[in-house]
Formats: structure tokens, sequence, C-alpha cells
């Protein structure tokens, strides 16, 4: 993610921050369900159309890494170098947000998280998105020359290996397997 340049930007950014560190602490103490926008805005001593102007809804005061996550995917898919692979970018991504998700003090995360119907919709939602923006990008690659159907099916296993090696009692073994069987399912197309 970018660090804001501008007095006004890294205000906002710090705003924005404070808004999404007090809400999971507030959903962690008490639950996400017991706790309301108007609760959240209070304690950030923010007004509730400050905090929607931060965050579209209750759920994405959660999922705060959202726009970075998508936005670091694309990256691994469009920046990497000349005649460098494609899964084997992705997949040192994945492994680095795998990382981050698993480190210490993320399990009431997502404890919470399987918890609730809302966030459940919600993160498949975001899955789905990302997995889109990633089939996007890589149908707009004039270097791979898979079909649109082989863009979209290597996105959505890319962004499913996310999620299935998180709960895994071994998560970057678990990407690792994932990532053998998606890059011969890539080879293949």
């Amino acid at each position: 993610m970018t660090v804001p340049t501008g007095r006004r930007e890294r205000k906002k950014a710090a705003t924005r921050q404070k808004i999404a560190d007090t809400a999971l602490r507030l959903f962690l103490e008490r639950g996400y369900d017991a706790v309301g926008i108007r609760d959240v805005a209070a304690e950030a001593d923010v007004a509730v159309t400050t905090l929607f102007s931060h965050f579209a809804s209750k759920e994405a005061l959660v999922f705060e890494q959202d726009d970075n996550f998508e936005q670091r995917l694309m990256q691994a898919a469009t920046d990497r170098a000349p005649q460098e692979p494609l899964i084997p970018a992705l997949r040192r991504e994945i492994k680095a947000m795998v990382r981050h998700c698993t480190a210490d003090g993320t399990a009431p995360i997502y404890r919470m998280i399987d918890e609730s119907r809302a966030l459940r919709e919600y993160e498949e939602s975001i899955r789905l998105r990302h997995a889109e923006s990633l089939a996007a990008a890589l149908v707009a690659d004039p270097d791979l020359p898979q079909s649109a159907t082989a863009c979209r099916t290597i996105a959505r296993f890319v962004i499913d290996a996310y999620s299935l090696a998180r709960e895994t009692a071994d998560p970057q073994a678990a990407v690792d397997e994932i990532f053998q069987m998606i890059e011969a399912a890539w080879n293949v197309t």
C-alpha cells in the first residue's frame, strides 16, 4: 500500500486506520453482532458519516486490508519481470498474504468471521471480486496465451488457495501443495 505523502492524505489514512482498529477491538471484545456502527464511530471519536466515508459497510471494517490485498495480487500478476513465469509470482504473493493472515494474534479474528454469517458472506464476495479482477488482468496480458476461461479458472484457484491454506495446520506447505496443482493446470491449458 502506498504511503500518503501530503498532510491531508496522512490524516485521512490515520483516521481510517483508527476507525478500523477501534472496530476490530470492539468486535473482539463484545462480539461482532453486539457492536453497531454508532458504537464504533463514538469510540473512534468520529461522525458516522466519517466512518462511512472510509468504509462502505460494517463488514468492510473487518476486512480493512481488502483493497491492499487485491492491489498486491494485481501487481504480482502484472508487474512481474519480463520472462518471469506467472504462477510462481502469484504463489509468492499468496504465501506472503497467508503469512500475514496466520500470524500470531489473527486466530480470534478468523474465529469471529467463521461465527458470523454476514462476515462469511462478505468474505466470499471479496474472494469473487478478487478472482474476477485477477482474471481480467490475466486475460489482458498479451504474453499469456491461455483462453479467458483458463484465466478465470486459474484466478479462482489462486484466490481459493489463500482461503484453503489459511485453514490448515501448515498453511505454507498447503500453499505449496495447492500451487503444484495450479501450475499443472496452467501448463495444460
